[in-house]
């Protein structure tokens, strides 16, 4: 599944946009997780590095789409930028904030298709993938799937945005494969995915799926400076 914003305030063209990706998940098979934002400043606050693509119109009130695009480069250099917008003039600035295309409205599917075809295989391009040991067999799982880890008694637990998998190996073990790639060590027996965090609340992390697990008291401050890095917003005392 690809986390996806929607950033436009034109009713009938967020409308169109959501469409052409339902269209494109009946035919692909590529699942879209979309949060539509009606104006650019209210998806930069609090702006959190857990999107793959972006749909950005250009004019907007408040705060034009190249504006803000400017300043999402600066919190998020690897988000795919793509650019919606009624004058291909101002799109093909596009090159100045890194966006790798622009749609002009109005659009057609087969127009919108061929342009997420390349979106789409950047996005799985750049997604590493971890390959775990199970009875029987492996199986491979795209980290950006992977919501947390949990370990019980002997047992390795994944839980992903399409189940839960069953693999071997310690957290200790895991840890170490993944402690680069974004996963942070909350507690004694959890090791979540930065990207899936909602919230943190005193002791407690609400994940994205609203699971709530415990941050423990030894592990909260490694734990808040490895978030701090992994959501690029700066220090935390």
């Amino acid at each position: 599944m690809l986390n996806v914003a929607i950033v436009e305030d034109d009713d009938a063209a967020a409308t169109k946009l959501q469409a052409c990706l339902d269209q494109y998940t009946g035919t692909d098979g590529v699942r879209f997780n979309v949060t539509r934002f009606v104006e650019a400043t209210s998806f930069l606050e609090g702006y959190k590095p857990s999107y793959d693509l972006v749909f950005m119109d250009i004019e907007m009130p408040n705060m034009n789409g190249m504006e803000a695009a400017r300043r999402l480069r600066e919190i998020d250099e690897q988000v795919v930028l793509i650019f919606v917008t009624n004058m291909s003039q101002f799109a093909a600035k596009g090159y100045e904030v890194d966006a790798l295309d622009y749609i002009v409205k109005p659009f057609s599917y087969p127009d919108f298709e061929r342009k997420l075809k390349r979106a789409v295989r950047l996005c799985e391009h750049e997604s590493d993938a971890i390959v775990v040991s199970q009875q029987g067999g492996t199986v491979r799982l795209l980290l950006r799937e992977i919501e947390y880890l949990e370990v019980r008694g002997h047992n390795l637990i994944l839980h992903t945005e399409s189940g839960v998998v069953h693999g071997s190996g310690t957290l200790a073990e895991a840890q170490e494969r993944l402690g680069d790639k974004g996963f942070l060590r909350c507690a004694k027996a959890f090791l979540v995915n930065a990207r899936h965090i909602r919230e943190v609340r005193g002791s407690t992390l609400l994940m994205a799926d609203g699971t709530e697990l415990p941050i423990g008291r030894a592990f909260r401050k490694t734990f808040m400076e490895g978030l701090t890095r992994a959501m690029g917003v700066g220090n935390v005392l």
